[in-house]
């Protein structure tokens, strides 16, 4: 199934890109301020952590108002405590609305490959939603912020009566070469 999800992602991509009226490529780069949302509540100190993420970005205009934007990017979150660090090579992809001539706004789902050590705790792959703002400086240089929403469980299904989703703020800057 994550190998089926995997390969229809990198053929939209591909897709995306042959039929694109628009296209512009970049990198980024951001802070995140991430935290673990455990359920049933944690019983131990859950801090939030301070990370940070880089990454290169393809954004494919289908038309003025609309796009299509495929990321990959090095993502360090999860929490404080060294044991609850979740590090990951995400891609998020997002349909993207301008709304106005610096202002872009856009939402969609993302994938995440776990990269730190190889713990049994941890499931490999990660599920979220991502929608954020950018705001055009020139018409090379942006800001942006964007909130990623876990939606599966990023710890082993193993564990028994224990889940936790990933939620990071990130704020950005990048450059489109």
């Amino acid at each position: 199934m994550k190998s089926l999800l995997l390969t229809l992602v990198a053929l939209i991509a591909t897709t995306s890109v042959l039929f694109a009226q628009d296209t512009s490529y970049g990198v980024r780069a951001g802070i995140n301020i991430s935290n673990l949302d455990f359920d049933p509540d944690a019983t131990f100190s859950n801090q939030h952590r301070n990370g940070f993420a880089f990454g290169g970005f393809v954004d494919h205009g289908f038309t003025e108002s609309f796009s299509g934007y495929v990321e990959i990017q090095y993502s360090a979150e999860g929490a404080k405590a060294d044991d609850l660090r979740a590090d990951y090579i995400q891609m998020p992809i997002l349909a993207r609305f301008s709304i106005g001539d610096n202002l872009t706004i856009g939402a969609g789902p993302m994938v995440s490959l776990k990269t730190w050590k190889d713990d049994d705790a941890f499931a490999t792959f990660a599920y979220s939603g991502v929608g954020g703002i950018e705001y055009m400086i020139t018409d090379e240089l942006f800001i942006d912020a964007r909130v990623h929403y876990g939606l599966s469980n990023i710890l082993d299904d193993d564990i028994e009566g224990l889940e936790a989703q990933n939620t990071t703020f990130q704020f950005g800057f990048g450059i489109k070469i």
